[in-house]
């Protein structure tokens, strides 16, 4: 009996090993396949994420030259009634839309966009005021093309203020609620709809002349 008690063995059949391993390569598949599908959706966000970046440096612009002020008059009594400079795309880049403003607002007096075609928006600051959404128009220099797009080694001249003439409604004298006269530091923020903000800050000196090139 002592022999037969000892001899005696169980085990597990094949079938049953068979079933344990299955189960183990289930289990080892579904969490592959779940830490697979977490990389991909990673990698695609962060794709997302650098394409994004991208888009936003490449649709940035740059001041090309100087910022020239136009005065209603020379000397010290004078006042600034319009504002140019040049802008071009950095980098090469993506396209930029400069749709005008289709209309001042002749009914309020002020030089501001009131149609809001216009996809670039300019704003004006000083110690003073700040003034929104002034009104703008563009003059296409070089090769530029006929289209409002802002592209690759294009350059488009922006007069803020519009006319010269201050019976016009987009003059600076009619946008601004305290003319800007000598001795007065101020920015002009151009707001794209992408890419980074393009400042300009800028002084007028003791004297102005008719046409000056502000430092």
């Amino acid at each position: 009996m002592f022999r037969k008690f000892m001899n005696h063995e169980k085990g597990i059949t094949g079938l049953e090993t068979a079933i344990i391993l299955i189960a183990f390569v289930v289990v080892a598949a579904v969490f592959a396949y779940t830490a697979l599908s977490a990389g991909l959706f990673s990698t695609q966000k962060g794709q997302e994420a650098v394409y994004a970046g991208l888009k936003e440096a490449r649709s940035t612009l740059e001041l090309r030259g100087g910022v020239i002020a136009t005065a209603s008059e020379a000397g010290s009594s004078g006042r600034v009634q319009q504002i140019s400079f040049v802008v071009a795309n950095v980098l090469g880049g993506e396209a930029i839309d400069f749709t005008e403003p289709t209309d001042p607002a002749t009914a309020t007096g002020k030089a501001h966009a009131t149609t809001h075609t216009n996809k670039v928006v300019i704003n004006y600051i000083d110690e003073d005021q700040t003034e929104n959404d002034l009104w703008w128009e563009v003059t296409k220099l070089g090769n530029a093309d006929d289209d409002y797009l802002l592209e690759n080694n294009e350059k488009f001249k922006i007069t803020v203020g519009g006319s010269s003439n201050s019976s016009v409604p987009g003059n600076l004298l009619n946008a601004l609620g305290t003319n800007l006269d000598v001795n007065t530091q101020f920015s002009l923020v151009v707001q794209t709809p992408v890419g980074a903000v393009l400042e300009i800050e800028r002084t007028t000196p003791a004297y102005l002349d008719v046409i000056m090139n502000l430092r």
